[in-house]
Parts: structure tokens; C-alpha cells; sequence
């Protein structure tokens, strides 16, 4: 299967760019193809329902060294998710065939970086895809006119740079001093450390935390979410940043940790100082993405704290809220587009009584905010549940105190959201507003299902992430 959805996105932007101009402007319905069948695939795997033993001859003649395992499946899947949701939302915002067609394109090449990511298996190859997904990333967010979203994309570009450099020469000093870059080489490396191994393994480190926007290496994140286009602001807060850092940490974290050191104390204290900046961050804004990418710094440094909680549940707490916070960012990332397309403002002081003229995205909102501020029963509450037993089980008592204190800091910025943009008496230059269209409702309601699903199905499914999560 590796290869298979490794070379699928590839094919597919072969074939969008030998199409005739005509029909280019239906680019984003390969790309839809794309993006479907990788979900549907991800799905299907881990039951075994999908044959590709056929394949064989094949992937041994390209020779890649892939490997999919769970980690690689959730990945595969989230990327899959948010990509359908960005290319729905993209249907509806942008109006020009030829913007259409770039968007697509743009999409299926960050889709090639993050499946690369999900599948390799050594430090070279993870930093090229994560190369590859951070290129196209800003290309994405200066797709927009104006001033601000080249200034948010030049900030993104050149924090990526110095993250690209700090892992490079990583990659490097592994080399020199372990012998090889594979995982099992830098792991069998940590297990018995020189301080050229440590240096190595700080600055991959480093690296991976600017490139998930990790406290203190996060002011690029709000300008690039909030500048960017609607449909790639949806895509980034779903899955590019998570892909490109926080997934990497998921990989290393197992190894890096088996090692005595520093690693955990240094995953629990960035993780606990991320998940508090964004969350008092999110507090003071005013604008509706700026809020949420604030809130998406602070949702991230509970899954890197989750990563210094007890082994046995650390993978699988992160892998939850992974998923989670994919499904619920990538909605409300939605449902601030369909506010922005029918307001034409983000400015949440100017709103008010939204609900009323917008019941769709008012009730999907409400869910995703209510997720993510972790109250059951929907799924943001059984992965901050499982980050807290992960924490206490691990003698993390204060980290485990500071997740739960946050979520009630969470639960009041997404109700001053709810108060500000939905509740109370709708102003009069909002009394004629109508629901979005289906390019936001769509996926919208789909994500939001999917919150209610995975919150009232989780007894099923916590067998499933306890015996193989990692």
C-alpha cells in the first residue's frame, strides 16, 4: 500500500498538468479523487480489506523504503479528512478556474510530502517530505492578494528556513556519529549517547518544534493561518503544521525517550508552556482566525505533553487528540470561512445573534468548540481524559493539573466565541444574512458528525488504540 498512496497524489498532479486548458477548470474534482480514495484507503487498511499483494512486483522495482503502521494510517487518514474539507470550502471561495487549478495542484504536492512523512523511515527522508510540505504550505498562503498574506507567508518561510537548517545539520552530526540516519540507527545512537549524539538530537528537536509552532517558536502560525486563503487556512490548521512537527515528535518521541535524559522533562515543559500561551493568546483576540490559530498552538502543546506521560498510553492520548483536533479545527476553520463569505468581516466584536440567521454553522461550531474545550461526551473530552491518566500514571501530577486547568481556560475563550458571534439578538445590518452554501455546510456537518461519532463510539474504540496506537 505504501507506494501506492505515496505515488497516487503524483500521478494525479501528472495528469492535471497534461489536461487541455479547458478542462483544468475541474482540477479540484481530481484532486477530490485524490484526497477520497486516500480516506477511504486509510479506513480500510487496518482491517485488512484491501489486497495489494498484486502490487508486489511493482513496489520492489520502485524500491522505496515505506513502511505504514497505525501511526501511518492516522496520519494517511486526517490528511485525507481535512484535504476533502479544504477542497469543498476552495470550491465555493475561489471563483477563477485558474485559481481553482493552482489550489489542486498545491494541495497534491503537500499531500505527496505528508504521506511521505507518514511512511519513511529514516532522518534524510523525513526532512525532505517535511521539506516538501513546508514549500508548498507557503506557497498556499500567498495565494491570497494582499500585503498581509505575503507577510504571513514570509514569516512562515523564513522561521521554515532556519527549522530546515537546524534539522539538516542533524541529519548531519547523525551521520558522522551513528553511522546512518534510519530511526533504528538514531535510536540505537540515543541509547548510548555521546554529546555529538545529544547536539544532534537537540537540534532536530528544535527544528521540529518551529515547524509545529511550539512556544517560543510560534509567532509565525497566526499570521499564517489568519492571512491565508479560507480553504488553505482549513488545510493548514487540519493537517500541515500537525503533519510537518507534531507527527514527527509522535515518530521520534518512543525512541528519544527509551534514552536517559532530558527528553521528557523537555516535551512536558514545551508542551505545558504551549498549551497555556495559546490558550491565554486565544483569550485577547478579537478576530475569529487569529483566535483559532492561537487555540491551535495551545491544542498542540497538549499533544506534545502527552508525549511525557506514561509509554504505554502516551502514543495513543496523542494519537487521539491528533485526530481530534484535526477534525474539530478543520471544521471551525470552516465555519469561519462561511462566516467570512457571508459577513465579509472576521472581527467577532461586530457580530452577534449569527445563529439565528445560521443554524447550520452555528450548531456545527458549537460542537467543535465544545470538543475541543474537552466536555463530554463529545471527542475532544475522552483525548484530553486519556493526556490526563497518561500524565498521572507517569508521577506528572502538576502537568496533568495544568491540562485540565488550560481546558477550563479553553471552555472560556470558545464561550466568549459562542457569546460574541452566535448568541443574543442579531444586529440589523445582519438581519438579512443567509446560511452559507453547500461548499461550507457540507463539510461542516460531516466533521461535526464525526466529533459526535468518535465521542459516543469511543468505548469501541479504545481497544483498538490501546492495542496498537503506536
Amino acid at each position: 500500500m505504501s507506494d501506492v498512496i505515496l505515488l497516487l497524489p503524483f500521478a494525479a498532479l501528472l495528469v492535471l498538468n497534461i489536461l487541455p486548458r479547458d478542462a483544468r477548470a475541474h482540477a479540484w474534482i481530481v484532486a477530490a479523487v485524490v484526497f477520497g480514495l486516500q480516506t477511504v484507503f486509510a479506513i480500510l487498511q487496518p482491517f485488512g480489506l484491501i489486497d495489494w499483494s498484486f502490487l508486489g512486483p511493482f513496489e520492489k522495482a520502485v524500491g522505496f523504503n515505506l513502511h505504514s503502521d497505525n501511526l501511518s494510517v492516522l496520519l494517511l487518514l486526517t490528511a485525507g479528512i481535512a484535504g476533502l474539507a479544504s477542497l469543498l470550502v476552495g470550491r465555493a471561495r475561489f471563483g477563477q478556474p485558474r485559481a481553482r487549478f493552482a489550489f489542486a495542484n498545491l494541495l497534491l504536492i503537500a499531500l505527496i510530502g505528508i504521506n511521505g512523512i507518514a511512511m519513511v523511515r529514516d532522518l534524510f527522508s523525513l526532512y525532505v517530505f517535511i521539506e516538501v510540505t513546508s514549500v508548498a504550505a507557503v506557497i498556499l498562503v500567498a495565494v491570497r492578494d494582499g500585503e498581509a498574506a505575503f507577510e504571513g507567508a514570509w514569516k512562515y518561510l523564513l522561521l521554515s528556513v532556519v527549522a530546515s537548517v537546524l534539522m539538516l545539520a542533524s541529519v548531519a552530526l547523525f551521520l558522522l556519529t551513528a553511522g546512518g540516519v534510519s530511526f533504528d540507527e538514531a535510536a540505537a545512537a540515543l541509547a548510548a549517547p555521546t554529546p555529538e549524539v545529544w547536539i544532534a538530537a537537540a537540534l532536530f528537536l528544535c527544528g521540529l518544534f518551529v515547524k509545529s509552532a511550539m512556544v517560543p517558536f510560534h509567532g509565525w502560525l497566526a499570521d499564517a493561518y489568519s492571512e491565508a486563503p479560507p480553504a488553505v487556512s482549513v488545510f493548514l490548521a487540519g493537517i500541515v503544521t500537525k503533519a510537518s512537527g507534531i507527527f514527527a515528535l509522535m515518530r521520534l518521541a518512543p525512541a528519544a525517550l527509551s534514552a536517559a535524559g532530558p527528553g521528557r522533562t523537555i516535551l512536558l515543559v514545551v508542551g505545558a508552556v504551549t498549551a497555556v500561551g495559546g490558550a491565554f493568546l486565544s483569550l485577547t483576540q478579537t478576530d475569529m482566525k487569529r483566535m483559532l490559530a492561537y487555540s491551535s498552538i495551545s491544542q498542540m502543546g497538549y499533544i506534545v505533553m502527552a508525549l511525557g506521560g506514561q509509554p504505554a498510553l502516551a502514543i495513543a492520548a496523542a494519537a487521539l487528540h491528533f485526530f481530534n483536533h484535526t477534525v474539530s479545527k478543520a471544521q471551525l476553520f470552516t465555519n469561519a470561512a462561511a462566516l467570512e463569505a457571508q459577513l465579509g468581516t472576521r472581527d467577532m466584536d461586530r457580530m452577534g445573534g449569527i445563529a439565528a440567521r445560521m443554524p447550520v454553522t452555528g450548531g456545527t461550531a458549537a460542537v467543535a468548540s465544545l470538543s475541543v474545550a474537552g466536555l463530554p461526551p463529545l471527542a475532544g473530552f475522552w483525548s484530553k481524559l486519556l493526556i490526563v491518566i497518561a500524565l498521572w500514571k507517569a508521577g506528572q501530577v502538576v502537568f496533568a493539573v495544568i491540562a485540565v486547568l488550560t481546558s477550563l481556560v479553553t471552555l472560556a475563550y470558545f464561550l466568549s466565541l459562542q457569546r460574541k458571534v452566535f448568541f443574543g439578538t442579531i444586529l440589523p445590518e445582519w438581519s438579512e444574512v443567509r446560511e452559507a452554501g453547500p461548499g461550507y455546510l457540507v463539510p461542516a456537518l460531516a466533521l461535526a458528525a464525526i466529533t459526535v461519532a468518535i465521542g459516543l463510539g469511543f468505548p469501541f474504540l479504545l481497544p483498538i488504540l490501546l492495542g496498537g496506537g503506536a
